[in-house]
């Protein structure tokens, strides 16, 4: 289980930009929840994610996780048992080394090193095997660099990657949204075979609105830092597109746009 207790973050306090993002913000996720989260630029969805993962701080409030209080926590430290994967492709694979570097990095995750080997060859057959399943013959091209791959190729990659270790949460910020609707439907059903068969709890931002219906347990959605829609099981189920966007209308002509 993982826990937002009255999150309070502001950016650029103290200077005539200064802005209120989270004000008490509070968010329980169970164990084995998919949460889909949508909302506008600016309403708090990834900033929400960079509090969980550490990437930035909060200036009050506590992240807890299964009961254990992570809030001054490292980031390196919280990734042992999250996975994440960026809206660019680049930022989860290292293009200047091979497919079968990468995929060795990942595996070591959280470990130490010391003087031993960098890749370990015993592994080479477990890693074509985690590739074959992508069905895009990267198992085959454990020499390339993986700075040549297609962005949708190195997105397969960085997914399958980010789940290689024993993670407990899954981290996806607008993961499809850098790639053609083909690539995208391929990764979304990856996603969702990965999700399901190491029963990850999983974090999901997206912008696609069909993807927030189709994928996942429950639904949320962001707006001025608050989770103002949260629907969940059945209640989440009887949704539609034209429900959320009914909602994300109503919200523009109240801000005025």
């Amino acid at each position: 289980m993982l826990k937002l207790k009255d999150i309070h973050k502001i950016y650029h306090p103290g200077t005539i930009n200064e802005m209120c993002l989270f004000d008490g913000f509070n968010l329980k996720i169970e164990d084995g929840d998919f949460i889909s989260v949508v909302g506008s630029n600016g309403s708090g969805k990834t900033s929400m994610l960079n509090i969980i993962c550490g990437s930035i701080e909060a200036e009050s409030g506590q992240i807890l996780m299964d009961g254990r209080d992570i809030t001054r926590e490292k980031e390196y430290k919280r990734n042992v048992k999250i996975g994440r994967v960026y809206q660019n492709p680049s930022m989860g694979t290292c293009p200047s080394m091979t497919i079968l570097e990468n995929m060795s990095l990942a595996d070591n995750k959280g470990r130490l090193y010391g003087l031993t080997r960098g890749t370990n060859k015993s592994r080479i057959n477990y890693y074509k095997e985690q590739l074959r399943q992508l069905n895009l013959g990267l198992e085959d091209r454990m020499d390339t660099k993986v700075g040549v791959l297609s962005g949708g190729q190195r997105q397969a990659m960085a997914l399958l990657m980010s789940a290689m270790t024993p993670i407990e949460f899954l981290i996806l910020d607008e993961h499809t949204a850098a790639l053609d609707p083909k690539t995208a439907e391929m990764i979304m059903e990856l996603t969702d075979r990965i999700v399901k068969e190491k029963k990850l709890t999983t974090i999901m931002v997206t912008h696609n609105l069909r993807y927030a219906i189709e994928y996942g347990n429950r639904l949320l959605m962001m707006h001025q830092g608050e989770a103002i829609l949260d629907k969940k099981g059945k209640e989440k189920d009887g949704m539609c597109v034209e429900d959320v966007l009914k909602l994300f209308n109503e919200i523009s002509i109240e801000c005025g746009n």
